[in-house]
């Protein structure tokens, strides 16, 4: 028999040590490791590959929804959500059809979500669970405030950045690269979605392949057709495209 290999990650050690003596009934389950917050989590899914995690929604630092953008949807395998009630959270698994456990949860309701999930892992149905997870961040999302800090991940280690330390964001192929002072960072994100949980307060898209801190500009410089000349504070320089000479008008009309 093919064991089902699982991840448990919960801040708490109590859950950890429930969840761990539940699994113990299940002959199929092989627990390969065990994570005590979401930036362990992250490094742990990335390098061991599981077939199954049981992912605690409200962890500090990085919580559970954290630990998904930075992994990314298409890389996750198949969850089972864990968290203390919140309504919201709670209709938006059920929204997108992705199973959880609302603490404190019962050995039925546990045996009927690790049974979902092993038939999940017997269809490989991964595409379909990747779209709902989509879903479920994009609706979430929706209803949460701009982040304030990014998970970036660098030379086998795992950091969070303050968005306001960015002083400007690039394309490059199938990642970005923040560019904070003197150091740069790859993430594997899209400008578009990026650009979307960023408070357009403090930054404005100025080419199809870059985005700049409003407060990190230091001269605007207009030239042909509608471009400008963009000077940051730490001298680097930039051109806008055409296609967005009205977000930059629109910043040079708004009182200092």
């Amino acid at each position: 028999m093919e064991k089902i290999r699982t991840m448990i990650v919960d801040d708490e050690p109590l859950a950890r040590r429930g969840i761990r003596a539940q699994l113990k009934e299940e002959k199929d389950i092989e627990i390969i490791s065990e994570c005590r917050n979401g930036s362990e989590a992250v490094a742990a899914i990335e390098k061991q590959s599981p077939d199954l995690v049981f992912l605690d929604v409200q962890m500090p630092e990085l919580d559970g929804f954290g630990v998904l953008d930075a992994v990314g949807v298409e890389r996750m395998p198949a969850v089972i959500f864990v968290t203390a009630y919140d309504r919201y959270a709670l209709r938006a698994f059920e929204v997108h059809a992705l199973d959880y456990l609302l603490k404190p949860f019962d050995d039925e309701r546990f045996g009927k979500a690790v049974q979902r999930a092993r038939r999940q892992i017997e269809r490989k149905s991964i595409d379909d669970l990747s779209s709902r997870l989509r879903g479920l961040l994009d609706d979430l999302q929706s209803t949460r405030k701009y982040v304030e800090r990014l998970v970036v991940k660098s030379a086998g280690r795992i950091f969070f950045l303050s968005v306001a330390e960015i002083d400007w964001i690039e394309a490059a192929d199938n990642y970005v690269r923040l560019h904070a002072g003197r150091e740069s960072h790859l993430l594997r994100e899209t400008m578009s979605s990026l650009e979307k949980k960023l408070d357009p307060a403090q930054f404005v898209r100025v080419h199809r392949s870059r985005i700049v801190n409003i407060r990190k500009i230091k001269e605007l410089r207009p030239l042909f057709r509608g471009e400008y000349d963009i000077t940051l504070r730490d001298g680097t320089r930039l051109e806008s495209g055409r296609g967005y000479r009205d977000r930059l008008q629109k910043l040079l009309s708004e009182p200092s």
